[in-house]
């Protein structure tokens, strides 16, 4: 999965890639020419007095150290971009992606787990790179080069190489083999944190309502206990890293200072040689030690490679048509033909064979128990889910065959929870309709029964808004939703129980205010209260996904048991009469 993403987000980059090898590979060949260097300036120089040579060779050493730095600081710089253009076009596709799921694949994978797959999967795969353009390409290439040059200074040592590269590669390698499941654990544990703490902060209200704040503090602890056990064990693991390749290296040190001075003794290698086969050594070793830990990267990499794969390889459910429908008859009538639903897995439908037509001018209300399945038939309408029996028209044409963007613009749709998003009231309102004009704004929230309160803020139209309207109340808030489906001035208006916190009296003026603005739309609403669809042209009665009843409401009162229980629950005698 890693390989396949960097293969595919990598590719518009070959150019700085490239720039990146070369560049280190010049940078590494400075590195491993200025130990030679400085062998010749002790032997040759420094042994015999000669300042001269000490000079010219000196200078050289800068003129090559300072070709170094600059090369070095180049690929870093190119490295660098590229890291950071292959997150933002991870981020960019995760996003695009989510864009285009149903309701089904936003509830399978979960919102705290996408955003921590948005976020600090996409960051993992991002420090791959960069420690790979930055320091995997300089290591082999210094491995090579470092053993080549300190075998020209004395083959006699060479078997000091032989032994301490395994061992440092060796002990590395297990230790990096145990933190693979820790950082797979890892991941999940921030997606437990992320959750927790998501729902604390969604659900405060109710929280406090219900005192459960010690049980959310211990709920929070334990995913948070989780997290820090796992990260505690990742973290013992690198500690244990560290000693043990510094221990390779003075050992390697001591050794070669050893072994090295009793040839220098014997005369069999110089002291300058001994100098830069201890440098390359070094450079060998620390070159193995960056190879090992981008292995120890690349497992908690290629966790996260694998989590954004998965949501990048999923496709949505509503699939658009290769030759969509753009066209639809107007004004819209909304008809479902026989239109059933099931979730994936279920033992059985949400809905069974529902069949209902409303013609424009028409208003069809929705009433049943809660689960009877009245959003999910809802949801059908503007394809947020694909009914999995029947057929939803809208327009005469299947939704199925239509252009989901172009099926969507005809649709007002106000959720079961209204979310206003940050900014002003006007660019809520506008959020479907950008070029409404602010008379357009006035009216619709006239319509909605939110003027008064517009008007009530210092900035009226311009008044802030907070991120999911929490700074308005939840009356006020399906207000502005209506208000903000209305401005669109669709075909067909959904009303997902938009009215259930509004009181009698606000909603009946709302509902009168309502039918003069939507004689050319056809209207379905969903509700829980009577007194929200009494008045509609149809009523459809839900049961457990099945069609128990269709008429108006005095028809239904005296033919459908089921709605006549919801009518008795709700309204007394005379006001059902």
């Amino acid at each position: 999965m890693l390989i396949r993403l960097l293969r595919t987000h990598l590719r518009p980059y070959h150019g700085r890639l490239l720039a990146v090898v070369v560049l280190q590979l010049l940078g590494t060949l400075a590195a491993l020419y200025l130990p030679t260097l400085n062998a010749d300036i002790i032997d040759h120089g420094i042994a015999r007095g000669d300042t001269g040579y000490i000079l010219t060779t000196g200078v050289w050493m800068l003129a090559v150290t300072l070709m170094q730095v600059v090369t070095m600081i180049a690929a870093v710089y190119h490295g660098a971009y590229v890291a950071m253009a292959v997150g933002r076009d991870l981020r960019a596709a995760i996003f695009h992606q989510v864009g285009t799921f149903s309701a089904r694949e936003i509830g399978h994978f979960g919102a705290p787990s996408l955003i921590t797959r948005n976020t600090n999967d996409v960051q993992q795969v991002q420090m791959l790179v960069v420690m790979t353009a930055t320091m995997v390409v300089m290591a082999p290439i210094m491995a090579v080069g470092g053993v080549t040059m300190a075998l020209r200074q004395d083959v006699g040592l060479s078997w000091l190489m032989a032994v301490s590269v395994p061992v440092l590669a060796a002990g590395v390698l297990t230790i990096a083999r145990r933190m693979v499941p820790q950082f797979r654990a890892m991941q999940e544990r921030i997606d437990a944190v992320n959750r927790v703490l998501r729902e604390q902060i969604t659900g405060i209200r109710v929280v406090r309502a219900f005192v459960r704040e010690p049980y959310e503090w211990r709920r929070f602890a334990e995913a948070n206990e989780n997290l820090t056990d796992t990260a505690l064990r990742v973290g013992r693991l690198m500690a244990l890293m560290f000693p043990f390749v510094m221990l390779v290296l003075n050992a390697s040190n001591v050794a070669v200072l050893w072994f090295g001075g009793m040839r220098v003794d014997d005369g069999a290698m110089q002291i300058g040689a001994l100098t830069a086969f201890l440098t390359y050594l070094m450079q060998i070793l620390m070159s193995v030690m960056m190879a090992m830990f981008m292995v120890m990267m690349v497992p908690r990499a290629a966790v996260a490679a694998e989590r954004i794969t998965e949501v990048l390889d999923t496709t949505s459910s509503v699939v658009t048509p290769a030759a969509p429908v753009t066209e639809f008859a107007r004004p819209a009538t909304v008809e479902l033909r026989g239109a059933g639903f099931t979730y994936p897995g279920a033992e059985k439908p949400v809905l069974r064979d529902v069949s209902v037509r409303t013609e424009p001018g028409e208003t069809t209300a929705v009433i049943g128990s809660t689960g009877a399945g009245k959003s999910t038939l809802l949801s059908l309408v503007p394809r947020l889910m694909d009914a999995t029996d029947g057929a939803v028209l809208v327009g005469g044409v299947d939704v199925r065959d239509a252009d989901p963007d172009e099926l969507r613009r005809r649709i007002g749709f106000v959720p079961q929870r209204p979310y206003l998003f940050s900014g002003t009231v006007a660019s809520n309102l506008r959020y479907g309709r950008p070029e409404a004009t602010d008379d357009e704004l006035w009216q619709a929230l006239e319509i909605a029964q939110a003027r008064d309160f517009v008007e009530e803020m210092p900035e009226r139209l311009e008044a802030p808004i907070a991120q999911g309207g929490t700074d308005v109340s939840g009356g006020q808030r399906q207000r502005l939703a209506i208000a903000r489906a209305l401005v669109r001035r669709p075909d067909v208006y959904l009303f997902d129980d938009s009215f259930s916190a509004l009181d009698l009296t606000t909603d009946a003026r709302l509902r009168s205010a309502l039918r003069p603005h939507t004689v050319d739309a056809a209207v379905v609403i969903v509700a829980q209260r009577v007194s929200s669809v009494r008045d509609a042209d149809r009523i459809v009665v839900l049961e457990d996904g099945d069609v128990v009843g269709v008429g108006r409401h005095d028809e239904l009162i005296t033919t459908c048991p089921t709605y006549a229980e919801i009518v008795e629950s709700q309204l007394s005698a005379e006001e059902a009469a």
